[in-house]
């Protein structure tokens, strides 16, 4: 793809993806307009990026493109003063990049920047501003001293001119007023029988601007002035060309090292202006979001999203958030391409790198092109066989034709495209497409949920279930009477009634799961909790042990030292005054400390010669229950016993293997061996809290069956039992409610 091709792509995505006004934010803190695109090695690009991130540094200033520049100076052309500035301070730039950062890549990049001697010569005539500095000059300082001279006397005419009588009556104002650049007296009609001066204006009043003849002459020795001030300066612009014109390689090497740093630096600056991150894309085609946020949206909800397959189908409620999920997954794929910060949490997400995003979301249908919408799609879906290893997105997949027909087709286009490397996302209402697609390994499913109680979508989403569409309450909820939509709702059919409940229970079912996975996250960080406690609670008794360990070491061996020089002396007096000093060193009695113990959760314990049951502990305090109350108290004054507990419980633990799940097989079984399978499949389900299971046995003889339906109707846990759906079994199942 050619670059301008690959330009037109990716800002149509960016379109489709309601990205403009992101990355209109990127693009304002760049010093000069370029394209997004960070030409070669990504990972590269992204080591300079993070370690630029850990740098503070202030943002350069605009600097202009230099491509004139350097055709100037290739062409022996002349600079002005402005062009000569700008590559001026692209050098003080990297020379304060030079001086920020001591260490790392980022240091050894500026110090690969050698600037010229020449560089230096020329800056030392500019100013911070950018103004050439006249101070260097003689003959430059000279002349702006007269120019001075001459406009002070302009100032001392005007004000003369102001205050005389004769022409006070002629006068609108007292000030002086600049037109052209050229000072001027503001008066009335019939100001020539008393000022002489030529007209450079009028208002819309009928008043005139006067130019003085009193003040031509000093205006004529201004400019002769200006003229021999400017020829100066083009002398030293054509100087300062001439010298630059030595060190142009140089001048194209750091304005094309600036386009990078530039691409950096905006990155950085936009990160940390709102908090974003900056995700590289990984070689592979996982696609892992946690707490992603698109930036179109306001307050959003995270997107969190696991996309390992091949394929991503979303369904569910309308108006639910499919469209949008979609284009959060590809806006982030997109943006991890090309580095451009955004709102996720970059250490549990994983990105995958693709060569090529394409997007089917618009109606390709108008006025203009003569296309069915059904026909655009077809068009769409025909390019892309001729790519590979895209990532592809596609909103409302079914739109514009047979929605039976379609499933079929569209089965096979998304095999196909898998098979030729593709990773598709699509969103959907057709219940069929997506059952059909389901039956693949690398297929995962996502369903946008909706609030029974409240009658409106949640913005949420499930993986691994089909949703329902929810078009009635949709519709009711937009305006439609009631009434309408009870009679589309008969008209709809008991049948497909029954299968949107099962999809909504398996919804609830997977909610309840999810919700009953946070609690044993919860609990589960509990427990690290405690366990966390206890080892500091070790470590603070190991501590305190080796403590008195050592003081203790050390007054024995204190002691012993003083025996020993005891020993060697033969006065019996001064013996015994050593062994008194060694018998003070030892401790004064044996220390009462009982060895450390750690106690946990459920040991025996005496505390003031009550004996209770530890229930809950701390770093220093533990939770006791003695004789029916509970005790806060300190872990010093536990003391262990193996005592039985004052208060024995009774636990009961449910060993029952988790070996049921929602559906039993009975096939080629015989019926008594069938009955045993039966009652232990029923029992399991019991205890694990299944409410509804499926039985398959067949149909056949029909003896399996009839042998199981009196044994479901003898059962005293089975509320009742009916014939599977046609597309669950029909008669060769038995569906079952607990």
């Amino acid at each position: 793809m050619s670059v301008a091709k690959g330009i037109d792509h990716f800002n149509t995505l960016v379109e489709q993806l309601d990205l403009r006004e992101h990355i209109a934010t990127l693009c304002s803190f760049f010093s000069r307009e370029q394209p997004l695109f960070l030409e070669g090695d990504q990972g590269r690009h992204y080591r300079y990026i993070m370690a630029l991130d850990a740098l503070t540094f202030k943002a350069p200033p605009t600097i202009a493109p230099f491509h004139t520049i350097v055709a100037h100076l290739q062409k022996k052309g002349v600079l002005s003063f402005e062009q000569i500035f700008e590559v001026i301070k692209l050098v003080r730039y990297f020379r304060y990049m030079k001086h920020a950062c001591d260490t790392g890549i980022i240091a050894e990049w500026m110090q690969r920047i050698v600037v010229p001697e020449v560089m230096e010569e020329i800056e030392r005539y500019f100013t911070h501003e950018g103004a050439f500095d006249e101070s260097l000059d003689e003959e430059l300082y000279l002349i702006s001293r007269r120019i001075k001279g001459y406009k002070e006397e302009i100032s001392t005419s005007l004000k003369r001119l102001l205050y005389t009588s004769k022409l006070s009556s002629y006068l609108v104002d007292t000030q002086i007023h600049y037109l052209n650049d050229e000072e001027c007296l503001l008066v009335r009609g019939g100001f020539n029988h008393v000022l002489k001066g030529a007209v450079i204006g009028r208002t819309g009043a009928g008043f005139f601007y006067v130019a003085p003849d009193a003040i031509t002459k000093s205006k004529e020795k201004i400019r002769t002035l200006q003229q021999e001030k400017e020829a100066i300066f083009y002398m030293y612009a054509k100087k300062f060309s001439q010298r630059l014109q030595e060190v142009s390689p140089f001048i194209a090497y750091i304005d094309k090292e600036f386009y990078r740093f530039d691409h950096y630096q905006a990155r950085v600056h936009c990160a940390a202006s709102f908090s974003y991150e900056i995700v590289q894309a990984v070689n592979n085609t996982d696609v892992i979001l946690r707490g992603f946020k698109h930036p179109a949206l306001h307050n959003p909800k995270c997107v969190d999203v696991d996309f390992t397959g091949n394929v991503l189908m979303i369904t569910g409620v309308n108006a639910g958030g499919k469209t949008m999920l979609l284009k959060s997954i590809l806006s982030a794929v997109l943006m991890a391409k090309y580095l451009i910060p955004m709102c996720i949490d970059k250490h549990h997400s994983k990105i995958g790198m693709f060569k090529r995003l394409d997007a089917i979301i618009d109606d390709p249908q108008n006025v203009t092109n003569d296309i069915s919408t059904f026909a655009g799609r077809m068009l769409h879906f025909s390019k892309l066989f001729a790519r590979k290893s895209a990532l592809i997105g596609v909103d409302e997949i079914e739109l514009g034709t047979d929605s039976d027909e379609a499933a079929a087709l569209f089965k096979v286009l998304l095999d196909d495209l898998v098979a030729r490397g593709h990773k598709i996302i699509v969103t959907t209402h057709h219940k069929r497409l997506a059952s059909l697609m389901a039956d693949r390994d690398d297929v995962a499913l996502m369903a946008a949920l909706y609030d029974e109680e409240r009658r409106r979508p949640t913005y949420e989403f499930l993986q691994g279930i089909i949703g329902k569409s929810y078009a009635f309450e949709t519709a009711e909820r937009y305006g439609i009477q009631r009434g309408i939509v009870d009679r589309a709702k008969t008209l709809y059919g008991e049948n497909h009634e029954k299968l949107n409940q099962l999809i909504e229970r398996g919804s609830e079912l997977e909610r309840s799961l999810k919700k009953k996975h946070a609690e044993l996250e919860e609990r589960l960080a509990r427990v690290n909790q405690k366990e966390q406690a206890l080892k500091e609670q070790q470590a603070q008794y190991d501590e305190e042990l080796n403590r008195e360990r050592s003081i203790l070491q050390q007054r024995y061996a204190e002691a012993i030292n003083e025996a020993r020089s005891a020993a060697k002396l033969h006065d019996s007096a001064a013996i015994h005054r050593k062994m008194n000093r060694a018998k003070a060193k030892l401790p004064s009695k044996p220390t009462s400390k009982a060895t450390l113990h750690v106690f946990k959760v459920g040991d025996s314990v005496t505390y003031r010669k009550q004996r209770g049951e530890i229930i809950s502990l701390k770093a220093k305090e533990a939770m006791i229950e003695v004789g029916g109350m509970r005790l806060r108290v300190k872990l010093n004054e536990l003391k262990p016993t193996d005592a039985p507990k004052l208060q024995p419980r009774v636990h009961i633990q449910n060993d029952a293997q988790k070996r049921s799940g929602l559906k039993l097989d009975l096939h080629g079984l015989r019926a008594e061996e069938a009955l045993e399978k039966l009652d232990v499949f029923l029992s399991d389900a019991l205890i694990q809290g299944w409410d509804e299971v499926i039985v398959y046995h067949g149909i056949g003889t029909g003896k399996l069956s009839f042998a199981v339906k009196n044994f479901l109707g003898e059962h005293p846990s089975v509320k009742s039992f009916s014939d599977a759906p046609q597309h669950l079994g029909g008669f060769g199942a038995t569906t079952v409610s607990l």
